[in-house]
């Protein structure tokens, strides 16, 4: 049981995972063929895993094997050994250190390196200096002089705690003491703190008293561009003991990683969404930071919410749990006020500088210059000119939106998707490309319906942004951080190392800046185009919106220098706007909860969607209303919405239908479906069409 075996599948040879081990075969199954192979000695995954793997799988009524796979890493799909490579680590010898002064400043690489090993206070992994661009061939050399010796390392260090120099004021020290006596039992927290208020201090104190007790700790993070920066502290106050994974990690180092985190060798373990899954020894505690986080969900295959998950883990394992959040969801929040939750407050910066208040600034009757108006560009002039940082925030890459014929009125659109090419121009090269599906061409010079060259770029993208500041202000550096800027290794460590330095004066990104990150120097922050989410269909719109407000503008005044924030609207009187100037994200949030308890959403009631797709239109509207009339017998207890088309009804040339299910009780939902799916995957035409259930969605567009 739990064991990886090799068998023969047509013409095939497949890894599979031993499920179960029936008395005897089923009759009715003719021409059992032999395993070829058992791969393992042990099982690969620990019960406890194993049972959380079979409740996901229950819950999100998806199929087993897929589920193990989603948990497994790829080394292991692909049938390697499931053992430890011996890794190999690097110090400075005493001559080295004695010697490093007499090396030339002209030799750049072999000074970085010896810098980086003496900056360190243990020894370093060589996958981790390879990171830091530091290549065997500069490692060879310094230890041809001598300066630095290595060792293979298959056995944790010593454990090593280094204490906190760090005072926690007293709502992080009550915050502390009573996650401290939750220690040996499940107990979820909800740790509600403005930004900058702490709360990766409290998380350390707790992991700290965690190792202390000899037990593991898994912090999981929203996605891979927090992980430079948030694993920098960890690994200064827990030297060697920190794992990492992530998407961005190689097979074998994924595999190696795992496998020290289930052998217990690695203490902490800092991930991304799948990192829930991982087997640990001896858990002693789950963290997650920024629990809102849309990332912790995920949109294909196995739609799993990765936080949902941690809850049931640390109930399964009797251990705490803490959700961080300086704009908790509202089923947190929810869970919090209903006591199945304790709630922490850090409701004041740990640096003692006030939130800065949201202003409005209404745009309408405003000459505008590239989406700018006067008043906001005079408040950026005036926090440059007092030596401060500025940030502008807008929720699109690209240089602009949309690409227009003046003269006939013909619209650059995506052949495949209902939706427009985004132009982007770059110094070298302009080329449109649809953001849904990835779809390229190269620049339209002229327009294909009328043949007119008068062709004009219309909205704000952050290229545009950028090109527009970058002339407006010439004397101050400027850096654009979006996906397309940190495309290449190691690019967003770099410019959010330069925005912490000061270096870069001015700003300009997508909600990637929004997101953690602690720039001292940033005096105001400048919110564009941000009416587009005041409108949108989805019912989560308004929380997300203020989540994202709320977010980047706490960016602003963290450390001695005053925040200030603004926000451009055509729509000052929007209530939700009107809110965010006037309110807390607490206050605010409590409304929105009200609203959604008033209405019977979701978090007072459960949902489910159905998807279908396909290339013809009719063959995915067909599936759904087929499965639709499946829970008709449910008529009295599940609200059924759809089917509907999406709200973007055509992507990479298929046709896609939805089908919302809401219930009052989360067993009424998840039985009705359970006994309706062997139906609906019967259906003739579930095997002509792409369809796909997602439970507690989170997109309902």
């Amino acid at each position: 049981m739990g064991c990886r075996v090799k068998v023969p599948f047509g013409k095939q040879t497949l890894i599979g995972l031993v499920v179960e081990q029936p008395q005897q075969a089923d009759p009715a199954v003719k021409n059992l063929k032999a395993v070829i192979e058992i791969l393992d000695q042990r099982p690969v995954l620990p019960q406890n895993v194993w049972q959380l793997l079979l409740k996901a799988s229950q819950y999100y009524h998806h199929p087993l094997g897929d589920t193990v796979a989603t948990a497994l890493p790829n080394a292991l799909l692909k049938g390697e050994p499931c053992q430890l490579t011996p890794e190999v680590h690097w110090q400075i010898t005493p001559q080295g250190k004695a010697e490093f002064d007499t090396l030339s400043k002209r030799a750049v690489r072999l000074r970085f390196a010896m810098n980086q090993l003496l900056q360190a206070e243990a020894p370093v992994q060589e996958e981790q200096l390879k990171h830091q661009d530091i290549t065997p061939s500069t490692l060879r050399s310094l230890h041809s002089k001598g300066w630095i010796e290595s060792f293979e390392a298959g056995q944790s260090a010593t454990s090593f705690v280094k204490g906190s120099t760090k005072t926690l004021n007293d709502e992080q020290q009550t915050a502390h003491q009573l996650i401290s006596k939750g220690a040996d039992q499940f107990s979820p927290f909800l740790l509600d703190g403005i930004t900058g208020s702490g709360k990766t201090e409290v998380y350390l104190q707790a992991i700290a008293e965690r190792l202390d007790n000899q037990q593991q700790v898994l912090v999981l993070i929203p996605e891979i561009g927090l992980t430079p920066q948030t694993l920098a502290r960890f690994e200064q106050r827990f030297p060697n003991q920190i794992g990492v994974l992530h998407s961005g990690l190689t097979d074998r180092q994924r595999l190696n990683t795992w496998l020290k985190a289930r052998a217990g060798i690695l203490r902490v373990i800092i991930g991304t969404r799948s990192a829930i899954f991982t087997p640990m020894t001896n858990l002693g505690l789950i963290i997650i930071d920024e629990e809102h986080d849309l990332s912790f969900k995920q949109q294909e295959g196995l739609r799993y919410s990765s936080r949902d998950l941690a809850i049931l883990r640390a109930q399964m394992e009797s251990i705490p749990i803490i959700l961080g959040s300086a704009t908790p969801s509202l089923e947190s929040l929810n869970n919090a006020l209903t006591g199945k939750y304790q709630h922490l407050t850090l409701s004041k910066r740990a640096t003692g500088q006030k939130l800065p208040q949201v202003k409005l600034i209404d745009c309408k009757n405003q000459p505008m210059t590239d989406g700018f108006s006067a008043p906001l560009l005079k408040a950026i002039a005036h926090h440059l000119k007092q030596g401060n940082q500025v940030l502008v925030f807008i929720n699109r890459r690209g240089f602009a939106p949309v690409l227009l014929c003046h003269k006939c009125g013909w619209i650059a659109d995506c052949k495949r998707c209902d939706s427009y090419m985004t132009l982007h121009q770059g110094k070298a090269s302009r080329y449109l490309q649809c953001h849904h599906c990835g779809g390229y061409q190269q620049d339209c010079k002229q327009c294909p319906k009328c043949q007119s060259v008068d062709l004009f770029a219309v909205g704000q993208g952050t290229e545009r942004i950028e090109q527009f500041l970058a002339a407006k202000f010439p004397d101050y550096p400027i850096q654009r951080i979006d996906r397309d800027t940190t495309r290449r290794k190691d690019a967003m460590q770099s410019y959010i190392d330069a925005a912490k330095s000061g270096e870069t004066r001015l700003l300009v990104g997508t909600q990637m800046l929004a997101k953690g990150h602690h720039f001292p120097k940033v005096s105001l922050v400048a919110v564009l185009d941000i009416d587009g989410a005041l409108f949108s269909s989805d019912f989560r719109a308004p929380e997300r919106a203020a989540q994202l407000i709320t977010q980047v503008a706490g960016r602003a005044g963290r450390a001695e220098v005053t925040g200030e924030v603004l926000v451009q609207t055509h729509h000052p009187e929007h209530s939700l706007l009107q809110a965010l100037t006037q309110k807390s994200f607490q206050q605010l949030a409590k409304d929105l909860l009200h609203d959604r308890t008033e209405t019977d959403l979701p978090p007072t009631s459960y949902m489910a969607i159905f998807r279908s797709e396909s290339h013809q239109k009719q063959l995915a509207l067909d599936f759904l209303t087929a499965t639709a009339q499946q829970f008709s017998m449910f008529d009295q207890h599940l609200q059924l919405m759809g089917p509907v088309a999406s709200t973007m009804s055509r992507k990479s040339g298929r046709y896609r239908f939805q089908l919302l299910i809401n219930a009052s009780q989360r067993s009424t939902l998840h039985n009705a479906i359970s006994e309706k799916m062997p139906n609906i995957e019967s259906l003739p035409l579930a095997q002509k069409v792409r369809w796909s259930l997602d439970i507690d969605p989170q997109d309902l567009l």
